[in-house]
């Protein structure tokens, strides 16, 4: 991945041995099995394996299922630098991009550091664009509408959000998000402990 002068953060760009070798020592690093990590990440061993040795790149919700299986975030596996100080300053903040093809972008609010309890982005969601499916991880996430409509789905519940609306739920229930509205949507969204 590579993090341009804007600071932007794209998951496309991210060398796959790279990624691979990193999925592969936090496995190690916590004495996990191929199958252990397989189980926890919904998916087969074989494509567990393909990860770690470059052979596949992962969709952004199968990374999410491998950090969790590996106990770490996103942000680790794919080497995202956090701000340093507690003031991050508007333009200044790092944005990622994991799917340049829909477009979705995280702005970080939070100069987290490995091991922290909370994580702060806005998700800058383009018209028609959505989550990589629903996930599911522990946790809590609170969320606020600053701009734009949504559709949050909670498991099998539908929800139209609009500037301004809120929510709070568990992160156990699946869940993902759909820019429903004709302009880009924008959402403060808050999740501990930091999964991304």
């Amino acid at each position: 991945m590579s993090i341009t002068d804007t600071g932007s953060a794209h998951f496309a760009d991210l060398d796959g041995d790279e990624l691979g070798a990193r999925v592969r020592h936090a496995r190690l690093a916590h004495k996990l099995t191929l199958k252990a990590v397989a189980e926890k990440a919904h998916c087969s061993e074989s494509q567990v394996s393909k990860v770690e040795r470059g052979l596949v790149m992962p969709s952004l919700a199968m990374l999410h299922r491998l950090a969790m299986a590996v106990n770490t975030n996103v942000s680790d596996l794919i080497g995202t630098a956090s701000a340093s100080g507690p003031i991050l300053r508007q333009g200044e903040r790092l944005v990622s991009e994991f799917d340049p093809s829909n477009g979705v972008r995280l702005e970080r609010l939070d100069g987290a550091s490995r091991g922290s309890l909370l994580q702060a982005h806005i998700h800058i969601i383009p018209p028609g664009a959505k989550s990589d499916g629903q996930i599911n991880h522990i946790g809590e996430e609170v969320g606020y509408v600053l701009e734009g409509t949504i559709l949050l789905t909670l498991g099998d519940q539908a929800h139209v959000l609009n500037r301004g609306d809120a929510f709070h739920f568990s992160s156990h229930e699946p869940h993902g998000y759909e820019n429903i509205g004709e302009g880009t949507a924008r959402i403060h969204w808050v999740n501990t402990p930091a999964t991304f």
